[in-house]
C-alpha cells in the first residue's frame, strides 16, 4: 500500500524532502564512487582477518545514495527520525560484526552509512533487507532501502532482531 506516496515521487514527501535537501534527485547515480568504495572494502582485512562481504544491492545503494547526508526535518511518529550518511567506510572496522550477523540471518552483510548522531551501522543483506547495528542491539528497517529510509526519516520504531 502506497499512501503516503504521491504520483510524482517513488517516496513518501517526508523521505523525498529530506533526499533532496540532500542533493539526491531521480537518476542520480555515481557507480565509479560506488567502485571505489568497494575497491576499499575488499581491500580491509580485519586484524584477525576479517573481511567484507561486497555484492550488487549494496553497490547499487551506494551509487544511488552515496555520500548523501540526511537531516530529516520533523519530530518523528514514535521516535526521533535520524541523520544519516551514506558512506559504507563508516563500517570499515566493522567486518567481523556484519559477518556474525550475516551468518546469524544465513546471508552476507555490507555497510551502507551511519546515523551520524548515535553512530549506529546502517547494513545491507544481499536481498536488499537493511539493518540498524548499534550499541543496544541490532534492528531491521525493512525489506529495501526505500521502506528503511521510511522509518529512519519517519521516526517509526524499527524491528529489534532478536535470537532465533
Amino acid at each position: 500500500m502506497h499512501t503516503d506516496r504521491t504520483s510524482t515521487t517513488r517516496f513518501a514527501v517526508p523521505v523525498d524532502a529530506a533526499l533532496r535537501a540532500a542533493g539526491w534527485h531521480p537518476g542520480r547515480w555515481d557507480i565509479k564512487q560506488a567502485e571505489i568504495w568497494a575497491d576499499a572494502l575488499r581491500e580491509h582485512a580485519s586484524p584477525a582477518g576479517h573481511r567484507h562481504a561486497v555484492f550488487p544491492a549494496a553497490v547499487e545503494a551506494w551509487a544511488e545514495f552515496g555520500g548523501l547526508h540526511l537531516t530529516p526535518a520533523g519530530t518523528g511518529r514514535q521516535v526521533a527520525p535520524v541523520n544519516l550518511h551514506f558512506d559504507p567506510l563508516h563500517g570499515l572496522h566493522m567486518a567481523r560484526t556484519l559477518g556474525d550477523l550475516g551468518r546469524a540471518l544465513d546471508t552476507e552483510v555490507c555497510p551502507l552509512g551511519a546515523e551520524t548522531d548515535t553512530q549506529a551501522l546502517l547494513a545491507m543483506d544481499t536481498e536488499g533487507r537493511v539493518y540498524a547495528l548499534d550499541h543496544t542491539g541490532d534492528w531491521y528497517l525493512g525489506p529495501d532501502l526505500d521502506q528503511a529510509l521510511v522509518c529512519l526519516v519517519s521516526g517509526t520504531t524499527p524491528t529489534r532482531l532478536t535470537a532465533g
